[in-house]
């Protein structure tokens, strides 16, 4: 995914996807209105369309239920929400049930699926979701290796795995506008991805008490607000009022990743975005972002994105 990290200009705020989001909110707070959705097309092409979608919605707005007209791909950028989703009317397969979506994680749609984002346990959410028809889904399917209903994926959602990172910080950068992504690239890669992903899906929290959901909602929201900070199981785990056993078993039930995962991630996706917005020291980076020292800064990003910070930049 290299090639799409070109062509990067000027310098942006950090945290510009969470300061729309915010003042999203900040405008609905002051008018008193109604949660909605708001999707702003950022490109199309023959046979897709990628969105910004930003969600307004919160505890006290009920969810409705929607219903996808074509295979889809959102990508989480900020916040959190809880998918409900179910097989089209016309499939004898039953309900897929819930799951929590948090940011580096995809939900995926089939045709006819219907579904509820509900906000129960935070305010807000920011989508780049891809609109594909059916056809040239199917035709990237079948180049994939899929077989059977080429146009229905076997999941809701896949997790914030590590091989989605630098497509989630492309999106995120291509969004505040610091980067000139290829969106159709972009959109072919996750499709792709999404396919295979969703072939094995994770396991889900199942029937584990509202409130334990709530206590996790917490912890990830914590976590995305300052990934940069001290975050040990034990303090998540306090965060969330649960002992670091349960607290961990939960997290992981609930998201896909554990909160180590989750946090090294959070902090490696804000480090990417920071390298290609900024001019800073790769020393100064990893430390503002909550690493210890650059060599173990250095090991976990090439890790995660396959080179070294350095030709991370150089490659933008």
């Amino acid at each position: 995914m290299s090639h799409w990290l070109e062509d990067a200009e000027g310098e942006a705020a950090l945290a510009k996807i969470a300061v729309d989001l915010e003042r999203a909110l900040a405008l609905k707070r002051r008018d008193g209105s109604p949660g909605r959705t708001s999707p702003r097309v950022l490109a199309r092409g023959d046979g897709w369309t990628v969105a910004d979608v930003i969600c307004t919605s919160g505890p006290q707005d009920r969810p409705y239920e929607e219903q996808h007209e074509r295979p889809t791909i959102a990508i989480v950028l900020a916040g959190s929400f809880q998918l409900r989703s179910a097989q089209s009317p016309q499939s004898s397969q039953s309900s897929r049930g819930r799951e929590l979506m948090t940011p580096g994680s995809l939900m995926l749609g089939s045709p006819g699926q219907c579904f509820e984002c509900g906000h129960e346990h935070g305010e807000g959410d920011r989508c780049v979701s891809f609109w594909y028809a059916p056809d040239y889904f199917e035709r990237l399917a079948f180049d994939a290796g899929a077989r059977g209903s080429l146009t229905r994926f076997r999941a809701g959602r896949v997790p914030p795995v590590r091989s989605l990172s630098s497509a989630a910080v492309s999106a995120a950068a291509g969004v505040a506008g610091v980067l000139d992504v290829a969106w159709a690239e972009l959109g072919v890669h996750l499709a792709v991805h999404a396919i295979e992903l969703s072939s094995h899906p994770s396991s889900r929290a199942g029937a584990l008490p509202p409130n334990t959901e709530a206590r996790v909602t917490r912890a990830i929201r914590a976590i995305d607000r300052h990934p940069d900070e001290p975050l040990t199981l034990e303090a998540l785990a306090r965060e969330a009022g649960l002992s670091p056993y349960h607290f961990l078993r939960t997290f992981e039930r609930f998201t896909g990743v554990t909160p180590h995962q989750y946090v090294r991630r959070a902090r490696l996706r804000e480090a990417a975005r920071r390298l290609i917005a900024e001019s800073g020291t790769v020393l100064d980076i990893a430390l503002d972002c909550g690493f210890g020292d650059v060599s173990n800064f250095n090991r976990a990003f090439r890790t995660e994105f396959g080179r070294s910070p350095l030709a991370f930049r150089r490659h933008r």
